[in-house]
């Protein structure tokens, strides 16, 4: 694997892609890099996201959870990002999360 340095910008870049509206996981991320157990790598990529010009919000856990909620200054803040761009939120959770999942390896290919 490359420097941490390196991965967290690989990470952003694919990040970048996410089409408004759609969401992804950590773990998709993780390997659509070619590094399928990095995903909490891939969460601590997001945790720094900030004031980079990355739709950080748009990454959940596998379930559809917003566990990076905390990293945005107040909890509701992600949620309220994601409900700006249409995506419904329920219990901290993506409701439809597979219908709205943008999987990169199949969006973008190996």
């Amino acid at each position: 694997m490359t420097g941490k340095s390196d991965f967290f910008n690989e990470v952003y870049q694919v990040v970048r892609l996410i089409p408004k509206g759609r969401i992804t996981s950590y773990g998709s991320i993780a390997k659509y890099l070619g590094t399928t157990g990095s995903a909490r790598m891939v969460g601590w990529a997001m945790n720094q996201a900030h004031g980079k010009d990355v739709p950080a919000h748009r990454v959940v856990n596998h379930n559809g959870l917003l566990t990076g909620r905390h990293h945005f200054g107040q909890p509701s803040t992600m949620q309220h990002l994601l409900e700006a761009e249409g995506i419904e939120v329920e219990h901290n959770g993506v409701k439809n999360f597979n219908a709205l999942l943008w999987d990169p390896v199949k969006e973008l290919g190996l």
